[in-house]
């Protein structure tokens, strides 16, 4: 039984008339007289009954028709789904964002996605860089954005936007109102970082490296699982920390923050995909229009 089967059986048991259906069809009469007959070969019974010069369902063409038709309708909805799914009337993102990237950029970019494609939802789960990466490995997510460094071969990499980390403390800290800090100065201090893991506690530690600073030998206080935990208590006089500009400019506007001068690196934010895996229509839309405000 096949499908192009079932689409001549339904229009000749509308009609009763083999002809008439063929040329509903586009197809000859002779064709669809062979596609009833393979059809109840294929069965094993027979379908119609030849009456006089006319044709009548038997029983168990009565039978199949409605079930035929209800498989035909299935395909059709599985059509059109597919359909909406091209042309973005329908469809969802699952993205994975670390903390930073969810808190402050990456929100109104799904935003202007959502005014421009109503109809295609998104969901977004907050992680450190290193679980992010791993739910776009095991396909849990469709898009991953991170701002650590991920070198995988199974990851594609793009790159989205850029940010600079600051080095800040409390009102209470005694570096205040220091025009100037030393490399060795940083290991005399209290911190408050990321869990490892996150794209800022790795990009401050390469940072120490490249200083001489062993981060080993930093005082770290306490390890926090967010960028809003970090700043409350570094706000608190818990000790140093360094985040995102991002994070810290509302507290360093109202003067809750100091920063201080610390030449950090500039950090990507990356966007991840998985290399092996068929990109939708809607993750082609969502990377077409970061690729245009990168643009803009």
């Amino acid at each position: 039984m096949t499908l192009d089967q079932l689409r001549v059986f339904v229009a000749v048991a509308e009609r009763l008339h083999v002809t008439q259906a063929a040329a509903t069809l586009n197809m000859t009469q002779s064709a669809a007289s062979a596609a009833i007959a393979a059809l109840e070969t294929g069965l094993r019974t027979p379908l119609f009954d030849r009456v006089g010069r006319g044709i009548a369902l038997t029983a168990a063409g009565r039978l199949l028709l409605p079930e035929a038709k209800a498989v035909l309708t299935r395909l059709a909805q599985a059509e059109q789904a597919l359909d909406d799914l091209q042309g973005l009337r329908r469809g969802h993102l699952s993205l994975h964002a670390s903390q930073t990237i969810a808190g402050y950029w990456l929100p109104p970019l799904m935003h202007r996605f959502r005014t421009a494609w109503p109809q295609v939802t998104l969901s977004l789960v907050i992680g450190n860089t290193a679980q992010v990466a791993r739910t776009v490995l095991e396909g849990d997510a469709d898009l991953g954005f991170v701002e650590g460094e991920i070198d995988n071969p199974l990851l594609d990499r793009l790159s989205v936007a850029a940010d600079r980390l600051v080095l800040v403390v409390g009102m209470g800290h005694p570096w205040v109102g220091r025009a100037q800090l030393e490399a060795d100065e940083l290991a005399r201090t209290g911190w408050v970082l990321r869990e490892r893991g996150s794209g800022t506690r790795q990009v401050f530690e390469d940072a120490l490296a490249g200083f001489g600073v062993d981060p080993e030998r930093l005082d770290v206080r306490m390890e926090l699982p967010s960028n809003e935990a970090v700043r409350a208590a570094v706000k608190a006089g818990a000790g140093a920390t360094v985040i995102s500009r991002l994070v810290a400019a509302a507290g360093i506007a109202s003067g809750s923050l100091v920063e201080l001068p610390l030449a950090l690196p500039e950090r990507c934010f990356t966007v991840l995909r998985h290399a092996a895996r068929r990109r939708s229509r809607a993750e082609v839309a969502l990377l077409e229009l970061i690729r245009a405000l990168l643009q803009g």
